[in-house]
């Protein structure tokens, strides 16, 4: 089969395309022929080098994909041939075959694309599983979407809305903050004009705070954070490491959270989701919400797709269409 493999840790040109065996199903997953693949910051950070895959996964990039199942691995009842999902993966997305746990597997939602359903397990797995499980997310709360134009952000914003929160967010331009107030943020911050933490402020302070950027946004989340309020770090785009005065914390009663996705256990991916399907799916399959499409790229162009993601000018997701 054709893959795109990272020959060494680097920028988006060490992105090649070359041939590989097509993987075999072991028990409990299936093979995917996969139609699209979605891009995300996890596959860049692997090709930098920063982010190496758990040992039992494949060393090619790409973490979500949607396409046909066309083998069956033993113990696997939920599937048959044929069927049309979407999928977390272990890693292996950048090829025309992936190998995944069956119970990692999603329908693609009634009247959506392959490449819509591409961009959802990725985003979805990470922002239900943050918000609503880690984060508890409640209807009425003020919650605040750090990069609210990204693949999370667009998706944090939408399910936030529906589920009847208060949504505000930041962006990083007046066009994407236009983006972020469609999709149901009902207060778009310009974070290169204004300060969200004198915005959230003046509402109340922020119940929930999701971000993914890190570094000096630490401490300014606590302080934006309202009584009893909660952090989620999901990723540090501007480092891990800062100078955190934890006295606010306790005098605020805050809780300080976070994950990251992929070195959960197969387990603990299925337990998501399975409430997927349960709360979000069928408001998928109802047209409620869905993903942001940015652009498509061809398979054997992907370091144009890094590129891409990594210029920051995107708004929601980007796909390699492999298939």
């Amino acid at each position: 089969m054709r893959a795109v493999e990272i020959t060494k840790a680097g920028g988006p040109e060490v992105l090649q395309l070359c041939e590989r065996p097509v993987p075999e199903a072991r028990h409990g997953e299936v093979v995917i022929k996969i139609a699209y693949a979605g891009v995300n910051r996890p596959d860049a950070l692997q090709r930098a080098g920063s982010y190496a895959p758990p040992l039992t996964a494949s060393d090619l990039p790409g973490l979500e994909a949607a396409g046909e199942v066309v083998v069956i691995g033993s113990g696997v009842t939920q599937w048959a041939i044929g069927d049309q999902v979407c999928a977390l993966l272990p890693g292996g997305g950048y090829a025309e075959f992936v190998a995944t746990p069956a119970a990692h597997c999603l329908p693609v939602p009634k009247g959506m694309s392959l490449k819509e359903a591409a961009c959802l397990p990725e985003t979805y797995f990470t922002v239900f599983s943050n918000v609503f499980q880690r984060g508890g997310l409640k209807a009425g709360e003020r919650f605040l979407v750090h990069g609210g134009s990204s693949g999370i952000g667009t998706t944090a914003i939408q399910l936030g809305k529906l589920f009847g929160a208060r949504v505000f967010t930041t962006a990083g331009s007046d066009e994407k903050c236009a983006a972020c107030l469609v999709l149901g943020a009902e207060r778009a911050i310009n974070y290169r004009n204004e300060d969200f933490v004198e915005v959230m402020k003046a509402e109340g302070g922020a119940d929930l705070v999701l971000d993914m950027v890190g570094g000096d946004y630490l401490p300014r989340n606590v302080t934006t954070l309202a009584n009893d309020g909660r952090l989620v770090q999901i990723a540090f785009l501007q480092g891990p490491k800062i100078e955190l005065n934890f006295a606010l914390m306790m005098m605020k009663r805050l809780t300080i959270t976070g994950s990251t996705l992929r070195p959960q256990s197969d387990l603990a991916k299925a337990q998501i989701a399975a409430a997927l399907r349960e709360q979000v799916w069928p408001l998928l399959d109802a047209g409620r919400l869905g993903p942001v499409m940015d652009s498509e790229f061809a398979l054997a162009d992907a370091p144009s797709a890094h590129a891409r993601m990594e210029s920051s000018g995107h708004i929601g997701k980007i796909v390699l269409k492999v298939g």
